[in-house]
C-alpha cells in the first residue's frame, strides 16, 4: 500500500519513533509541531543536536558526559574527594547531582551486569574504579567511601554484589542507597524526595 504521507514527513516520523518514550503517534505530533514552527527554530534544534553529538565526550576519569577532560566535577576543588558515588549511567549521575545532596565524586559504570545480554565485568568501567581507588591511595588521598547508587533491578543487584566482592579488600566503606527505592525500578524514574531519603539513610553494603 502506498503511503499517503510525503516521504520526508514519513522518514522524520519513523526516526522520531525510535526515540525512548516515543511511539508513532507521539512522533507524528512532534513532526507536525516542527512543521508549524519557524524554520529558524527548527534549524537551531538541528544544529544543537549536531553540536552536542560532536562536542560532548566522555570524561576519562568518571566516564560522564563532558565538554572537557577531566569534567568539571572531577576537576573541582570544592568536591569531597574521599567519596565516589557509583552509578550505572550518566542519566543516573544527573539525577543524583540535581538532588543537591551529594558533594563527592562519581563513577559511571556504563550499565549493569547482565549475563543474558552478554554484559560482563569487562564490558563495564569496573577496573577503572579499582584503579581510581588504588591511585588515590598511592597519593595518600584515600577514598573513604564508595556509594553504590544503582537501581533495584536484578541486574543492578548482581552488579552491587560483584562490586562488594571486588572492594572487600580495600580500606574503605561501601554503602548502598537505603529505603524508599521501589523494587525493580531504575534510578532515573525515582522522584527527588525518595532519592533524598535513599541518600540520607544509605546503609552498609
Amino acid at each position: 500500500m502506498v503511503s499517503k504521507q510525503p516521504s520526508q514527513i514519513k522518514r522524520l516520523i519513523d526516526l522520531l519513533a525510535r526515540l525512548p518514550g516515543l511511539g508513532p503517534k507521539s512522533a507524528t505530533r512532534l513532526t507536525l509541531y516542527f512543521l508549524s514552527r519557524d524554520e529558524s527554530e527548527v534549524r537551531d534544534l538541528a544544529q544543537a543536536l549536531v553540536a552536542v553529538k560532536e562536542g560532548i565526550k566522555f570524561c576519562s576519569t568518571c566516564h560522564n558526559y563532558a565538554e572537557r577532560d577531566p569534567c568539571p566535577i572531577c576537576s573541582s576543588l570544592e568536591r569531597d574527594f574521599c567519596q565516589i558515588c557509583v552509578v550505572e549511567t550518566p542519566a543516573d549521575l544527573f539525577i543524583v547531582e540535581s538532588s543537591g545532596l551529594y558533594r563527592g565524586l562519581y563513577h559511571v559504570l556504563g550499565g549493569a551486569l547482565s549475563p543474558l545480554s552478554g554484559i560482563g565485568p569487562d564490558d563495564l568501567h569496573i577496573e577503572d574504579l579499582i584503579d581510581r581507588i588504588d591511585l588515590a591511595a598511592s597519593f595518600n588521598k584515600p577514598i573513604k567511601e564508595i556509594v553504590l547508587a544503582t537501581g533495584s533491578s536484578a541486574e543492578a543487584e548482581s552488579t552491587c554484589v560483584y562490586l562488594c566482592e571486588r572492594l572487600k579488600d580495600k580500606d574503605l566503606i561501601v554503602t548502598r542507597l537505603a529505603r524508599g527505592l521501589p523494587s525493580g525500578v531504575d534510578l532515573e524514574y525515582v522522584d527527588g524526595k525518595t532519592l533524598k531519603q535513599a541518600l540520607e539513610f544509605r546503609r552498609l553494603a
